[in-house]
């Protein structure tokens, strides 16, 4: 009998995919590689490494992704210099994304704590914020069509769960949509005032087409196993099953011995497995 519950999936690089690798195939689970995410990487042999790749993935037929580069630079820098170097990483790993057939392509979003008081308090400056990441990320968004990849948006910093929802949605392309990290909007619900985890899943609606999700206690960026916080997991999963886009479901941990634990713990409340 099929199991009703959606199937977890898991973000993991190389030598935790080897150890975790009858985990993920015994329910051809969503993987994220998190391997292509830095300068390093990008600039040296990263064929090598999606050489590595391949026979961990023979066989295998959840959905596949990557986590974008980010470190260093947002996607809406007002520099044009730096503007180049985002336009650079982000077409390296997408090439990454084309030589895995990966299909998804995790970017952070540009808004920070800062701008959700005072992107109103100066003249244009909501706008001025899409315009710079159109600027930044046309060829991308061009070069994810090609290749059937969508790159998802994920929160970061944000207190608005609607505005990255609205930036995804300016460019009116499938192929850029929205991704919820649980741990990030737990944190800005209890430090900065947002709305709770469920809240940024139903903001995202239908775009929302990846989710990242790891338990927090409000405070810190924790990327626990859920169960080790206090995240409501209940009405997060509740506001999921309400949507039609099927988002992947990642559990983003910082242990990685701990997926088992938290298969488990999902699993025992009836919302995935």
């Amino acid at each position: 009998m099929t199991n009703p519950l959606p199937a977890l999936g898991a973000a993991l690089q190389l030598d935790e995919l080897r150890r975790m690798h009858n985990w993920v195939m015994e329910r051809q689970r969503d993987l994220e590689l998190q391997d292509f995410g830095t300068a390093e990487v990008l600039e040296g042999d990263w064929r090598a490494i999606v050489g590595s790749y391949r026979p961990l993935l023979e066989g295998h037929t959840g959905r596949l992704g990557i986590h974008g580069p980010f470190w260093g630079f947002d996607i809406a820098p007002m520099d044009p210099d730096i503007r180049q170097i985002v336009r650079k990483r982000l077409r390296q790993a997408l090439e990454v994304c084309e030589a895995l057939g990966a299909t998804h392509m995790v970017v952070h979003s540009p808004y920070t704590t800062w701008d959700y008081n005072n992107l109103d308090n100066h003249e244009g400056a909501r706008q001025g914020v899409i315009e710079r990441c159109h600027l930044a990320m046309a060829d991308a968004v061009r070069q994810a069509e090609a290749i059937g990849c969508t790159l998802v948006i994920e929160n970061i910093e944000d207190i608005d769960p609607h505005i990255r929802v609205d930036l995804a949605r300016s460019f009116g392309s499938e192929h850029v949509r929205v991704s919820v990290d649980t741990g990030h909007a737990h944190y800005s619900h209890c430090s900065n005032g947002a709305p709770p985890v469920d809240y940024f899943v139903k903001a995202a609606g239908d775009m929302l087409e990846h989710i990242h999700l790891q338990d927090a206690d409000g405070h810190a960026d924790r990327h626990w196993a859920p169960g080790e916080g206090n995240i409501l997991w209940h009405s997060v999963f509740a506001a999921v099953a309400r949507l039609n886009s099927d988002p992947r479901l990642i559990l983003e941990l910082r242990d990685k011995e701990k997926l088992f634990a938290a298969t488990r713990y999902l699993e025992g409340l009836g919302v995935a497995c």
